[in-house]
């Protein structure tokens, strides 16, 4: 759950300016990015077309890998602050470990939730003992002001509410959905679902106008509102849909659908960092090159890893309300 790049470069996240507030159809593609020793994900969000879907603020995609003559997935011990990490898996196992104590592996369909508040570390592997696939996503929200410095916390909810119909079977991970709400906890109004589509499906999904909505590709090709969205893609929607027409026309067909409030506070994201201000994304390093702000994790077998050198450039947020 985290970003490896070596020479991250910083995102100008959140305003509305670039918020749609009317129903659009904008196709993304993903750039391949090494997560840890073994695994290649794509990056869908930040975006050079769109850094935000509501709070969702990062997006990788990974798999389906072959890893049964691999390693796996393995991310040494790396910091976290002012955001919430979604770990959400289709196939494959990936083992949690935190500066708080916890150990948790997570399974397909089950919700691992870390809310990184003022500071948290974390680690994340497949097992030495693992399957043939992996194969899923990982995912950031951004925390609003009032609670990006909470005590961090873990969450895991091996039991997700689920909404079926119209060929459609859809496992609410964060937020509210046709009725169905997930337990895991959020700070903004916002909605993360995945959506199973049978061979044939032809649906209409209930959304909220209020908020703006994106679809992922996980597994096959769906048609979302006449655009054909493929892995590797994501499909910004904006804003005043009652309802989402989705249809698998090839086979069946995954997609993951994120959503949310527009996100009106102004941030910056540098590495593993969400923050306001430049000193702040660099009191964040300094304190994880140097310090025990975000305490330490037991158990991974690898130190942690060192974070990259801040930009020459001063790091500004920028953006405007709509």
């Amino acid at each position: 759950m985290s970003n490896l790049d070596l020479k991250p470069q910083p995102s100008v996240c959140g305003g509305r300016e670039d918020v749609s507030a009317e129903p659009v159809r904008q196709l993304l593609t993903g750039r391949e990015v090494q997560l840890g020793e073994s695994t290649v994900v794509r990056r869908l969000l930040p975006n050079l077309g769109r850094r935000m879907v509501g709070a969702w603020c990062f997006v990788d995609q990974y798999g389906p890998d072959d890893i049964e003559q691999e390693p796996g997935m393995q991310v040494a011990p790396h910091p976290h602050m002012g955001l919430q990490t979604v770990s959400w898996l289709h196939d494959g196992l990936v083992e949690h470990r935190d500066s708080l104590g916890s150990l948790q592996t997570v399974r397909p369909r089950e919700l691992g939730l870390m809310t990184s508040g003022r500071a948290i570390s974390h680690s994340e592997q497949s097992p030495r003992s693992h399957g043939k696939w992996l194969h899923g996503a990982q995912l950031w929200v951004a925390l609003p002001d009032e609670h990006r410095f909470a005590e961090p916390t873990f969450e895991h909810h091996a039991e997700l509410p689920r909404v079926q119909g119209q060929g459609v079977d859809a496992t609410l991970i964060l937020g509210s959905l046709d009725g169905a709400t997930s337990p895991g906890r959020v700070f903004t109004p916002l909605v993360g679902a995945d959506l199973s589509l049978a061979a044939g499906a032809d649906a209409r999904l209930p959304l909220n106008p209020d908020f703006e909505y994106a679809v992922l590709a996980m597994s096959g090709a769906a048609t979302v509102d006449g655009v054909r969205v493929e892995v590797g893609s994501l499909l910004y929607l904006g804003c005043g849909r009652r309802e989402l027409p989705l249809r698998a026309d090839d086979g069946a067909a995954e997609v993951m659908l994120l959503g949310g409030e527009p996100f009106a506070e102004k941030l910056v994201m540098w590495w593993n960092f969400v923050g306001r201000t430049h000193e702040e994304i660099a009191q964040a390093r300094e304190d994880w090159m140097t310090g025990d702000r975000f305490g330490e994790v037991h158990g991974y077998d690898a130190p942690p890893i060192p974070a990259p050198e801040l930009p020459a450039l001063r790091l500004k947020p920028r953006g405007r309300e709509r």
